[in-house]
């Protein structure tokens, strides 16, 4: 009985998790509409996720007996990958629907399926050439569908080169940071990002343009730093730990669903029936990608074995 509700309680926070990186983009929306730019978001978002982190981190001692190369390895993560990553990101959701984004994202899974099989880390097997023409196939539907005025080819393609960054992020990563604990990984990526848009303020003036927020951007801000980054991670990793990276890894298909559901409910966006059908296509073949041979609980993986690290 214990072990079952372990598992429930680990499953409940995977979902969470999801859910809070799902609403992440109308968070993002809200705030453009009080007055927040893409570049004060990010320095906002990164800054105070970062600040939290680190105190948590520190708390727990996560730090200790890390190598210096890994730690820096770790900062360069979120000084040039993942600030790339959340770039393209938000860039894209100033021109086209959260969900459309969320949709082109999600294409990350299968996208490192690809490289780790370029690379020779993993093996092609029919499942994955089955995953990858579903995916392709669930992508053209989603983009011949979109036919209404958000539609915007530069936010499309700016979507797109987010999820070919952070599938370069993870499989940097994956090699990189074995040896860093995912919470002291996570800290030092948000540092490392931070670090980035600090200077890109510095650089611009007027730190990003934080100074033209509303009160009630900077609520929307501090939720999406809060809970869809900081509250989203520690959900995760507690989920993971009880359930295994495996599972944790299929219950976080939730996030998209979410996404296209709260900017539904909060901004009216709606996809097409070929939309959504191709977006259907396309979490399937996420889906098979990700479903393992078996479940494998994280107290049976090898030393060596990192599960993926969420920052979306």
């Amino acid at each position: 009985m214990n072990s079952l509700i372990i598992v429930v309680v680990g499953a409940l926070f995977c979902l969470l998790s999801a859910a809070a990186f799902g609403a992440m983009a109308v968070f993002g929306k809200l705030s453009y509409d009080e007055g927040a730019s893409v570049d004060a978001l990010l320095l906002v978002r990164f800054g105070l996720a970062g600040l939290v982190l680190l105190a948590i981190a520190l708390a727990r001692g996560v730090f200790r007996g890390i190598p210096r190369r890994a730690v820096l390895v770790s900062l360069g993560m979120g000084v040039f990958g993942y600030a790339a990553q959340a770039g393209l990101y938000f860039s894209a959701l100033t021109r086209i629907d959260a969900s459309l984004v969320a949709l082109l994202l999600y294409l990350y899974p299968i996208l490192v399926m690809v490289g780790a099989v370029l690379l020779g880390r993993e093996r092609a097997s029919r499942r994955r050439v089955w995953a990858l023409g579903l995916a392709f196939g669930g992508i053209v539907l989603v983009l011949s569908g979109a036919t209404s005025g958000r539609f915007n080819l530069t936010g499309a393609l700016l979507a797109a080169g987010a999820a070919v960054v952070y599938t370069c992020y993870i499989l940097v990563g994956d090699r990189t940071t074995a040896d860093v604990p995912p919470l002291a990984l996570a800290t030092l990526v948000c540092i490392g990002a931070f670090g980035t848009f600090l200077v890109n303020a510095i650089l611009r003036g007027n730190a990003g343009g934080i100074t033209e927020i509303s009160s009630a951007g900077w609520f929307w801000l501090a939720v999406l730093s809060l809970v869809s980054t900081v509250a989203a991670i520690l959900l995760f990793f507690a989920g993971m730990a009880r359930v295994g990276p495996s599972v944790a890894s299929i219950l976080s298909i939730l996030e998209p669903v979410v996404t296209v559901a709260s900017a539904a409910l909060v901004f009216g966006e709606h996809l097409s029936p070929l939309q959504c059908i191709g977006g259907a296509i396309v979490l399937s073949a996420v889906l098979i990608v990700q479903w393992p041979t078996r479940i494998v609980r994280e107290s049976e993986m090898r030393p060596t074995e990192q599960p993926e690290i969420m920052l979306t």
